[in-house]
């Protein structure tokens, strides 16, 4: 699975931005997908998982709340609705793809990142 993330960009405090992700081949509907994200200075961390079907997701506990992750099998993307942003939530943020439930950087498919920035 080939990943591209885009839709980061430069925003203020309390505002919106969805974020996208469009993978390659074919299985796509088939895998669990994940976002993830990584500040300066830090490591990378686990955002949000969406499982095959849609039906189930899970987040981490900086974002619960604020940010959904949803996704479209019929045009191979997911994305990552965030809500509410705060100065902390700037990071690069990647998609991933693996074929397991997991919530960690073990995913085997990684997409290139998109940056995002929230001012105060």
């Amino acid at each position: 699975v080939q990943l591209q993330a885009f839709g980061g960009g430069l925003v203020q405090a309390g505002a919106s931005l969805r974020l996208s992700c469009a993978a390659c081949g074919r299985t796509f509907s088939s895998s669990i997908m994940g976002w993830f994200r990584q500040a300066p200075g830090t490591e990378r961390e686990f955002v949000a998982a969406i499982n095959r079907s849609g039906s189930s997701t899970r987040y981490a506990d900086s974002v619960k709340g604020r940010f959904t992750i949803s996704r479209n099998n019929a045009k191979n993307t997911i994305y990552l609705q965030m809500n509410s942003l705060k100065p902390e939530d700037t990071a690069v943020y990647y998609c991933a793809a693996d074929t397991q439930w997991i919530f960690s950087n073990d995913y085997h498919y990684w997409g290139q990142g998109t940056e995002v920035t929230v001012s105060s």
